[in-house]
């Protein structure tokens, strides 16, 4: 009689477990298997989700679970989302644009742009505009100071500003990279004096008319807060939408499609012209993430299917952005298919 031993047995379940699993995933479409991950993703960890898939021949948008969890208002597509560092994109673009036609200079220093705060910001004499660009200034991420109020932000840039001054240096100017929002915060303050008014205002000329984004603006402050998805945080139950974050680098609000639109003509030469696009690859990266207290984004573009795939969700706190990366990337997998 033949005997078939408990190793064999278990290859054999599994193999028909894995067979099972992949007739199932074929018995559906991509767009299926996508809103199923976002539907189950906001029943097991999240309070709402908003999907875009961008290219040039179309554009996908899902949404899953709540914009309003307490009031059980239905998340949609054109809510508007705190796209935290995802703004520095903008930034980085207004920047290199800037550069390009001379108005700014990458090598001058921040005492030379800056010379009224150069005594309080160590190594300011050898800190160039393309260091606080690239996160390679050395100048201490004021969000990480453990004195940072995140349940109740400071109302200016003023404010802002100088909590984030008087402290000394994480290393020497260029010696590496370590991601600082006060870099950002700081270029905001360039621009700002540079131009002769606010860097937003650039922003929106040159970049958000240009490309007909009339979803994405500079602050909470400008857009309707109505339309504002609601934010959570783990542990903590009151809506946080309220929490406005108005450092440059992390304040902008927009949608989900508004940002893959954005990122596909960054990415494909389109907002930029050949000198521009030249300068800005020098400087800084073409895709983001961001998070602030109830608001996790990523924004990347896959040159290898010419598409940006911009995710939202609306909960942070404790292991959330783990999870949240790894939705993304079985998201991704159903996109490609």
């Amino acid at each position: 009689m033949k005997t078939i031993n408990t190793k064999t047995v278990l290859v054999l379940l599994l193999g028909f477990s894995i067979s099972l699993s992949s007739c199932k995933k074929n018995k559906y479409s991509s767009e299926e298997l996508i809103q199923m991950e976002l539907d189950e993703a906001v029943e097991k960890n999240y309070d709402g989700a908003i999907l875009c898939v961008h290219n040039a021949h179309e554009t996908k948008l899902y949404t899953a679970g709540y914009k309003e969890r307490d009031l059980q208002i239905p998340a949609s597509a054109d809510d508007l989302f705190k796209i935290a560092s995802i703004s520095k994109l903008y930034i980085a673009v207004a920047c290199a644009k800037l550069i390009n036609d001379g108005t700014l200079d990458k090598n001058k220093s921040v005492a030379e742009y800056l010379p009224h705060l150069a005594d309080r910001i160590e190594n300011s004499t050898d800190i160039s505009l393309r260091m606080l660009i690239q996160h390679r200034s050395g100048i201490p991420n004021f969000t990480a100071d453990s004195n940072y109020p995140w349940d109740e932000p400071f109302a200016t840039v003023e404010e802002t500003l100088e909590f984030s001054l008087d402290k000394p240096a994480d290393f020497k100017p260029d010696k590496r990279r370590k991601y600082s929002n006060t870099n950002y915060l700081l270029i905001g303050e360039i621009l700002n004096h540079e131009l002769g008014y606010h860097h937003q205002t650039y922003i929106k000329s040159k970049i958000l008319i240009p490309l007909n984004l009339q979803n994405t603006y500079g602050s909470m402050s400008q857009a309707d807060t109505d339309k504002m998805m609601s934010g959570y945080f783990e542990g903590y139950e009151p809506d946080i939408k309220n929490n406005d974050f108005v450092a440059p680098g992390g304040s902008m609000v927009g949608t989900a499609e508004d940002v893959a639109i954005f990122l596909s003509a960054l990415n494909e030469g389109t907002l930029l012209n050949d000198n521009e696009q030249s300068v800005y690859n020098s400087l800084y990266e073409l895709e983001h993430t961001g998070l602030l207290p109830g608001y996790q984004s990523i924004a990347r573009y896959h040159e290898d299917i010419q598409t940006s795939v911009v995710l939202f969700v609306n909960r942070s706190g404790e292991n959330t952005w783990l999870r949240f990366e790894r939705l993304y990337k079985r998201i991704v997998r159903h996109v490609k298919r």
